[in-house]
């Protein structure tokens, strides 16, 4: 079955740039659905970016346009947020997670990792 490990999530101050990785397993990013999401303590989950099947289009919330970027590297079947500018209000724990049909960034995807913590804070 599919299977998703982030890492790369950590303490940073704000302005700070981590990277998120999320290897996959039991299928390929470059065939599937595949996002970033996050969930701050008392708010509901949302999704982050998302890029859509094989296509290289993608979505990102309004909130991140211009600081993250996400991207797959196929070979290596990863999937990663590249975050910069990072801010306390990006603080949440980020999940990946892919599902072989979604058309929404909406976190209803079929398969999930454990999810990584992103503390952003001076």
């Amino acid at each position: 079955q599919e299977r998703l490990v982030e890492s790369g999530g950590g303490l940073v101050q704000p302005g700070g740039s981590l990277r998120l990785s999320c290897a996959a397993s039991g299928f390929t990013v470059d065939t599937y659905t595949v996002g970033w999401f996050r969930q701050a303590p008392g708010k509901e989950r949302e999704g982050v970016s998302c890029i859509f099947s094989s296509d290289v289009s993608t979505y990102y919330t309004d909130s991140v346009k211009g600081r993250f970027t996400i991207s797959r590297d196929n070979a290596k079947n990863t999937l990663y947020l590249q975050m910069n500018s990072l801010k306390p209000e990006d603080t949440a724990v980020y999940y990946c997670a892919a599902d072989p049909k979604a058309r929404l960034c909406l976190p209803y995807f079929a398969s999930w990792g454990q999810g990584t913590q992103v503390t952003v804070s001076s």
